[in-house]
């Protein structure tokens, strides 16, 4: 329950604390949140780009959730899409004249083997030699932009793009049909709740998911009981990278239809967010990232209707992590009491709980 409650109640005081702040700007906060609406689900083509947005979100945003789950921070989901993007491109160009049933899964598989070689790097560092993996990743990120950015201008550059830095286009049978006509939204919103569902059965529902969660909740104490801590680590990155990976190809399959400069405008870094308002779990994770999908679009309606600040969008979400954190580590350290809301005790204390009256003894 209060897994639940802990990311509602952080998103309701944060759309209380923004009406405060649009009033202070001298804009009705009613209207304001009316535009942000309407923006973000108001008809089927804004509805359409909420998706479409929300989609690398979940697939980045799962990604992150599962190494978490095995006590991986997976900072690099940015560099590990861009990856993706790159062997989706090559691959869709490479086999331009295959059949569209054959080439776009091809196209999919292509993104989750990129993004999953790159994540295999920081994993197996971090399994093998203990190396941080948030300096990793960070860096391993930064190097894959750059390689973006010299592939389109050099090897991979369209000779036919008149000096615009960026690959020739997929052929039609390499791009993911569209769902609504009109709208940027395609098969890849449904493709990304598959990708959840199945990361929830691999989670919850497997002997590897178990060993997954047991190596990130206590790490000696798997090794202790036989568990492969080593491939258990390095393999829920690759997971990870993959899910980020797959990110990229849909965006170059569904979306752009090539590789370009700023082919992700910081989807690798928002799915950090939504990973921890999501809780680290699937179904969070979809409802994270469709909500941070629908502050882009609603801050951008909001700035053009009632000339809101499309800066207030990135308080609301700021301030919504920061209340999530506080609520985790309220609860963490058994400063909250849900028995004070409910009437009744919290039961028998948790794993946090317990780990943190053993470190403060």
């Amino acid at each position: 329950m209060l897994s639940i409650l802990i990311p509602v109640i952080a998103v309701l005081v944060s759309f209380l604390v923004g009406g405060v702040l649009i009033a202070l700007v001298g804009v009705d906060p009613l209207k304001a949140y009316q535009a942000f609406l309407h923006g973000a689900f108001g008809n089927r083509v804004n509805l359409g780009n909420t998706l479409s947005v929300a989609t690398p979100l979940m697939l980045c945003g799962l990604g992150i959730a599962f190494a978490a789950r095995g006590s991986v921070f997976n900072i690099g989901a940015e560099g590990q899409l861009y990856i993706g993007a790159i062997f989706a491109v090559w691959v869709g160009l490479r086999c331009a004249g295959w059949p569209a049933y054959l080439l776009a899964p091809l196209i999919l598989a292509s993104g989750f083997v990129g993004g999953g070689l790159w994540g295999f790097i920081p994993g197996i560092l971090k399994a093998k030699y203990g190396i941080n993996e948030i300096v990793l990743t960070v860096m391993l990120t930064e190097i894959a932009i750059q390689i973006v950015s010299w592939l389109i201008r050099g090897p991979m550059l369209d000779p036919n793009s008149f000096g615009i830095p960026q690959t020739a286009a997929l052929s039609k049978a390499g791009r993911l049909p569209l769902m609504l006509t009109g709208t940027r939204l395609h098969i890849g919103i449904l493709i990304a709740l598959v990708c959840a569902l199945v990361i929830y059965i691999l989670l919850w529902k497997t002997t590897f998911g178990f060993r997954v969660r047991a190596v990130g909740f206590n790490a000696r104490a798997a090794a202790y009981a036989g568990m492969p801590v080593t491939a258990t680590t390095t393999l829920s990155m690759i997971i990870s990278g993959g899910l980020a990976g797959i990110a990229g190809a849909i965006e170059v399959a569904g979306v752009r239809y090539r590789l370009m400069d700023g082919i992700s405008p910081g989807y690798g870094f928002t799915a950090i967010v939504v990973s921890l308002l999501g809780r680290r779990h699937p179904v969070g994770v979809v409802i994270s990232a469709i909500l941070f999908a629908a502050l882009q679009g609603g801050a951008d309606a909001m700035q053009r209707k009632v000339a809101v600040p499309v800066h207030l969008a990135y308080i609301v979400q700021a301030l919504t992590i920061l209340l999530v954190i506080v609520g985790e580590y309220l609860v963490t350290h058994r400063k909250f009491d849900l028995s004070r809301l409910t009437g009744r005790g919290l039961g028998t204390p948790g794993p946090a709980a317990i780990l943190g009256r053993e470190e403060g003894a």
